[in-house]
Parts: structure tokens; sequence; C-alpha cells
């Protein structure tokens, strides 16, 4: 029969044609890839057509491009205007203000309304040299609304300023209550190098006790800094507090009136060494000139009798020596 070896050939033909699709590095049976991705541009003579996106897209956030915008994306915009910025440092802050007076509050000189006390600003020492005066720095009375004077029994009068000389800087007050005993001055018109000599009155205020303090010293040079001729040089131990107190020998007489005493610590700047009880009294003899011109008499004693005890002297000086507040 001649059809048989006709439909062999067909059979083998048909069972060749998945081995020729199989090439090396093929998928198997799986249907071929498709065809290569375009070149820019398109293939040689393919229709013209939309250009895809090459870039990245926009991150989060960035305002998106216009389907219908093709071409480079636009540059930066420019800035718009930004407000201008300070450049110099702020102005130093000025004082504050005095705060006014309250709201409804009446003013000043209004019948039933107390103004307000003055403060004390700082303290000195005085003493007694005529019948309701006192004597004292001019430092520590200068610039003072008000003075008052506390007495040894712890009673407060008030003094008012009579005479001041600044060039001394001495003062006197005069009080309107009876401040105690006169003091009486040494007659003799000069003290010695090496003379006891005890001070009394109220360094550090508040700080230390409340009650007079008495050191002891001597004298150490008859004039005082610069070479003043004012003034005299003790070694009696002082502090702020002490002016306008009394300088005393050991009979219990005025010799001078504690007026300064030597900055240590610029001395030690200076010259790298600590000064040690250099301390300044104007004389008794300038204070006793001072209270004439302005019509006041001390009371002078010569050094006659034995010396007493620096305890004894103290007990005198008790008695006439105040703490002066000076209250703005």
């Amino acid at each position: 029969m001649r059809p048989a070896p006709l439909l062999l050939a067909l059979a083998v033909l048909s069972a060749a044609v998945p081995a020729l699709a199989q090439k090396p590095g093929g998928l198997g049976n799986m249907p071929p890839p498709g065809p290569p991705p375009a070149p820019p541009g398109g293939w040689p003579g393919q229709a013209p057509g939309l250009a895809l996106p090459q870039q990245k897209p926009p991150p989060l956030g960035a305002p998106a491009r216009p389907p219908a915008t093709l071409g480079p994306a636009p540059g930066p915009r420019p800035p718009g205007p930004v407000a201008g910025l300070p450049r110099d440092k702020p102005p130093p802050l000025g004082p504050v203000p005095a705060p006014g007076p309250r709201a409804g509050a009446a003013p000043p000189g209004v019948p039933g309304v107390r103004r307000p006390e003055p403060q004390q600003v700082s303290s000195g020492t005085g003493f007694v040299v005529a019948p309701r005066q006192i004597m004292t720095n001019h430092h520590v009375a200068e610039g003072c609304r008000a003075m008052r004077a506390r007495l040894p029994d712890g009673r407060e009068i008030p003094a008012a300023v009579i005479a001041a000389d600044r060039e001394r800087d001495l003062a006197l007050l005069r009080t309107e209550a009876d401040p105690g005993p006169v003091l009486a001055f040494r007659r003799a018109a000069e003290v010695r190098r090496g003379e006891n000599v005890i001070t009394y009155g109220f360094p550090l205020a508040g700080l230390l006790s409340s009650g007079p303090t008495l050191t002891t010293g001597s004298v150490s040079a008859l004039a005082g800094l610069g070479d003043n001729p004012r003034q005299i040089q003790i070694s009696a131990p002082v502090q702020q507090g002490n002016s306008g107190g009394p300088l005393l020998d050991m009979r219990g007489l005025v010799v001078g009136v504690i007026v300064a005493k030597l900055n240590a610590q610029r001395i030690a700047e200076a010259t790298g060494d600590i000064p040690q009880n250099v301390n300044f009294a104007v004389k008794h003899t300038e204070a006793v000139d001072f209270m004439r011109e302005h019509g006041v008499q001390p009371l002078l004693e010569d050094p006659a009798g034995p010396e007493r005890t620096a305890a004894e002297v103290g007990e005198i000086a008790h008695a006439s020596t105040v703490l002066l507040r000076c209250l703005r």
C-alpha cells in the first residue's frame, strides 16, 4: 500500500519541530521571550510616537510637572523677597526705671499718708565734743538725707550736720537730746612715737558685735599717708565703721580722730607684700582748730596723773561714743 510511507514521513516531521525551537540557553518549553526594547529614537523606519520619560520621578512632596509638558525640567525658581534680618547686636539693657506710684495711691504731702522711711546706707562712729555736739568724719556724714545717733543706753536720736571740712575729713553734728558727757582733748600739741593709744568705736556694724569695740596700739609715725601733716599713723587695728571714732591716750584724753586704714590689697598688688597695722587718725590739734573755726569751744586738759589701764580708758570713752547711721 503506498499511503503508508507518506503518513510515516509526516509523523517524523511533526516530532522534530519542538527540538528545533529549544535552543541552548532557552526557556525549555516556555514561550520565547518578546522582542528587545527599541533603541532611543525608535527602530529605523518605525512610526514616530511619544517619547517615554528617561529621568527618575520627582521626590515625594515636589510639585509634579504637568503631563502635557515635554522637554527638560525647568530650572530652580528665583528666590522671592526676604525680610531683612538685623545684623547688629541688640542694644544693652538700660537701667530699670524706678517704680511709679501705685494706682490709687495719694501723692506725697497728702495728710494721712506716710512717706517711706529712708534706708540705712552706711554707718560710722562719733563722740561727744561739746554739749549736744558730736564729731565724726566728713565722709561718714556726706550725702546723708538724715542721720541718727545710737546712744550707749540703746536710744536713737536724730542728728544734723552743722559744719564739715573735706580737707581735714571732719564734721560736726548737733542733736536735740543730750548724747552724753563731753570727752576732753589733750592740751599738749604733740604726741610721741611709740606712745600707747586706744581706739573705741563700731567697726563692721551688723557683722561683728553690736556693741562698741576697743583696740590697742601705738603711734607709729607723726605724719599720715603721703606725709600728710594733718594725720598720724597708728598700729591699733581699725575697720570700716571705726571712722569718726576717738583715738585716746592712756589717760583717756582725745589725741586724734580715726579716719582711714591702708588698703592692704592694693599695696600687696603693687609691692607683693601685705602691710600690717597701718592706720591713720586726724591729729587732735586739727580737730580743735576745726571746732574753734565754727564757734564750738573744746574741752582741753593737761596729761597729768598716772596712766590708766585700757579697760579704764574704755569705760571713759563708752559713755561718750555713739554709733552713727547715715540714711538716704
